[in-house]
């Protein structure tokens, strides 16, 4: 039996060992080779001082790479109950380093299980991906308990996140994204690089997350006017935001807005001055 730098199987025989094949009804593309997790690991930044919080580990690629990258405690949320054991086999090698909560991260609080300063970093499954996304960036509190995101998404979906206005990709994540973080793509992956290989090319954005918005909002408000202006966003504002309330063109007006334009025209502070005067607290 061969074993990987950290004295663990390599992958593709944890995933042999444990009949672990990818399943498409979970999003699940296993990302094998152990340098471009560690590539992963070190885009967000310095890990010895941090607890990280991974979505989707699977396999455990990802996590692996975080432990060798010096993480203090990674917490793992995994839905999929058949890699728990190739899961359990990272958290012998690792004591006290791995903590696993089985379940759907969409309904699993992992606040409890982390402490601060900590950093998100994933693979994500691409079935939660963006929801994930927007939870994250639009939480009740700013800044939120996180430092920094380093997500993999589909590259569509990671070019809609760092997309600027008036481009086709600028839209709802790109807003919310740029609003409170920086956000940047660190790099690309292609297909080739997973099993099995998706039809698409992955990249890894990093986000880093502002004290402080760049301007001042309501998020759920802000969240609201951007997804009803990119819902409909070949419609000019004053259709799209109808439902916002009566006398909608002259109210975009007096945001000091183009009534005729469309979503996409719209900086991230033209969206802010737009929810304040819509949406006041």
């Amino acid at each position: 039996m061969s074993t990987a730098q950290d004295g663990l199987r390599p992958l593709r025989e944890v995933i042999a060992g444990h009949g672990l094949h990818a399943r498409k009804s979970l999003g699940q593309n296993f990302l094998l080779d152990l340098n471009l997790t560690s590539k992963i690991a070190r885009r967000a930044g310095d890990l010895s001082r941090c607890d990280v919080l991974e979505i989707g580990p699977g396999p455990g690629g990802l996590t692996r790479a975080l432990l060798m990258e010096g993480a203090r405690k990674v917490v793992a949320i995994e839905r999929d109950e058949r890699c728990l054991p190739a899961l359990a086999e990272i958290g012998a090698a690792y004591p006290d380093r791995l903590e696993v909560l089985s379940g759907d991260a969409l309904e699993i609080d992992p606040l409890d299980h982390l402490t601060p300063p900590v950093r998100v970093v994933a693979n994500l499954p691409y079935n939660v991906g963006t929801e994930l996304l927007v939870r994250w960036l639009t939480p009740k509190d700013w800044p939120p308990y996180w430092q920094s995101l380093t997500l993999m998404f589909q590259k569509e979906v990671a070019q809609r996140i760092v997309a600027a206005p008036g481009s086709k990709a600028y839209g709802r994540l790109s807003v919310l994204a740029q609003w409170r973080t920086e956000a940047r793509i660190a790099f690309e992956l292609p297909p080739r690089a997973f099993t099995p290989p998706p039809k698409v090319t992955s990249a890894v954005v990093h986000l880093e997350r502002l004290e402080q918005p760049r301007f001042p909002a309501n998020a759920k408000n802000l969240s609201r006017v951007v997804a009803l202006a990119f819902g409909q966003r070949r419609k000019m504002l004053r259709a799209s935001l109808k439902s916002l309330g009566p006398d909608m063109e002259s109210k975009i007006a007096a945001a000091g807005i183009d009534p005729t334009k469309r979503a996409e025209q719209l900086s991230i502070e033209d969206f802010c001055n737009l929810s304040n005067s819509l949406l006041p607290d």
